[in-house]
């Protein structure tokens, strides 16, 4: 009897431990922890609305993109006739330099992107047109993967990741996008996978050998938005936070 009771109360501590640990890190999603906090980060994302952010040049209600399960996602079968609702998700807020962490999963055979430093108004028709991207996609069921610098992690079009190390379609990746007086570093689930310094003599050069060679305005700006890329594929984005540096 004895036996049985404590064997009763060892599994009953388990899962009181397993229902700690499994509340503890749904709690984490989408929060700062007191040493991030004090370091200076804030969120960009509360985790269950788009509070702070906009569609680009306010082309739609922005009714596509959705909150659940702790994430913002593009659900491209909420899109009306001409692409109602959807259009790239940007932050409201202008950024210089900055140190940007996120996690990003995508559906698969999907595409998408982050970019950064995007400039709104008239006479720009999309978020890219200025702004540089980390590429999102399904390296291995989307075509345009296939592409030398247009896999996931690279710097679309410029420069290739290095090691590609994306996780398999349908788990978390975790990528960082920092920024500091041209200095470019991007990391794809801990490690450093771009280096680049943005307006050296080296990158005109990458920029002259890519599609972005006659866009005058690419890459021009010290400082812009923020922007998750509607390609029409169903995409995923949780824990988006930004320290300003």
């Amino acid at each position: 009897m004895l036996k049985r009771f404590c064997l009763i109360a060892g599994l009953a501590t388990v899962l009181a431990c397993n229902s700690t640990r499994t509340l503890s890190t749904a709690t984490a999603l989408n929060q700062l922890s007191k040493a991030e906090a004090k370091d200076g980060w804030q969120l960009l994302f509360d985790g269950s609305s788009k509070k702070g952010w906009h569609i680009f040049n306010n082309r739609s209600d922005g009714s596509a993109w959705k909150t659940d399960s702790g994430a913002v996602y593009l659900d491209p079968a909420a899109k009306g006739p001409k692409g109602a609702g959807g259009g790239d998700l940007v932050t409201d807020e202008a950024f210089s330099n900055f140190h940007l962490k996120l996690e990003w999963k995508l559906a698969p055979g999907g595409n998408s992107g982050i970019m950064f430093l995007s400039q709104e108004g008239e006479q720009y028709g999309a978020s890219y047109l200025t702004g540089p991207e980390m590429q999102i996609i399904d390296n291995d069921a989307h075509a345009d993967a296939k592409h030398e610098k247009h896999r996931a992690g690279d710097l679309y079009d410029i420069i290739a990741a290095v090691p590609q190390n994306v996780r398999p379609i349908g788990q978390w990746n975790e990528v960082e996008i920092l920024y500091n007086n041209g200095q470019l570093r991007l990391f794809q689930n801990g490690a450093n996978v771009v280096s680049t310094v943005i307006g050296d003599d080296n990158w005109q050069a990458l920029v002259n050998n890519s599609k972005f060679k006659t866009w005058k305005d690419f890459a021009r700006f010290s400082s812009g938005k923020i922007a998750l890329q509607d390609h029409g594929d169903k995409v995923w984005f949780r824990n988006i936070r930004i320290k300003k540096l």
